[in-house]
């Protein structure tokens, strides 16, 4: 662990030492202070503090009363700790922690949404009422509001379990997200018919970057066949030229648009078998 450093604790004799050599020219102010009130001499290291996990519930008493009541659930140590985590500060555990995982990880997109995380006044939550619902004022719908809905639900529900107010509060975030989109593609409509433009759409957009890359697959497609074609001719001692290797592809590629009328070229794995065809008439013509 190293050895223990003793600095602090001998300020003030390398202090009267410096005075006393006059390598300083007066005595600091607080020699004095330091003399009557000297620093803490403990060199044992204490532990951190271990904090419990505090669960709210209420529950129903036989005689038909409830009451609220708080479950407190200390953290185990683990066997496999290694020694020199003992001195580290222990994880602060809340409630809430264990309601986002389960959240975010059913909806993994909610954390895909853009959100304003710049608070007025940072006292939002004490104008926020749960019991009402998902909808708070100053809040914007999110899944923090599940959340917070979630656990008012088992601190105040009588004997409800998490998965129940779970559902409840899904149920409720379900509902108002429907009414947020319905909400904006109507204004989107009666926008679009009082002349507004938009620009594209995410799928035209998307579709757009697919159309992109699949004709960069098509130029390598071609290119790819006529590498290949040229070193079999290379390889027969009589070299194509380009020109003859180009025609010879659009040759093959205008055989089936002939057959079809008005079809599109062959591409994709039709080139591919082209190829193979002209593979096995090379290796025929070599055989004769």
């Amino acid at each position: 662990m190293g050895r223990l450093n003793l600095t602090a604790f001998n300020v003030r004799r390398t202090a009267l030492a410096k005075f006393k050599s006059k390598q300083i020219p007066a005595l600091p102010n607080w020699v004095d202070i330091v003399q009557d009130v000297p620093p803490a001499q403990v060199l044992v290291r204490q532990q951190p503090v271990k904090h419990a996990l505090t669960k709210v519930r209420t529950r129903t008493l036989p005689s038909g009363e409830t009451e609220q009541y708080e479950q407190i659930s200390a953290s185990k140590r683990s066997k496999s700790a290694k020694a020199r985590h003992v001195f580290q500060p222990r994880q602060l555990r809340y409630e809430e922690d264990s309601l986002r995982r389960t959240f975010f990880s059913d909806h993994p997109w909610e954390l895909a949404r853009p959100r304003v995380i710049v608070e007025t006044s940072g006292d939002q939550h004490q104008n926020a009422d749960w019991s009402t619902g998902l909808v708070q004022p100053g809040i914007p719908l999110s899944g923090e509001c599940v959340v917070q809905r979630q656990l008012w639900l088992l601190q105040n529900t009588p004997d409800i379990t998490v998965p129940q107010a779970y559902d409840i509060a899904r149920k409720e975030f379900y509902t108002l997200r429907r009414r947020e989109e319905r909400r904006d593609r109507i204004a989107a409509e009666e926008a679009r018919h009082m002349g507004a433009k938009f620009g594209k759409s995410q799928i035209q957009i998307a579709m757009g970057i697919e159309n992109h890359m699949y004709n960069d697959w098509e130029k390598w497609s071609r290119q790819t066949v006529f590498e290949q074609t040229s070193r079999v001719a290379a390889f027969e001692g009589t070299p194509a030229k380009d020109d003859d290797v180009l025609s010879e592809t659009a040759l093959n590629e205008d055989l089936p648009q002939q057959r079809q009328g008005n079809a599109r070229p062959a591409i994709g794995s039709a080139v591919f078998s082209q190829q193979a065809q002209l593979d096995a008439r090379v290796q025929r013509r070599d055989v004769q």
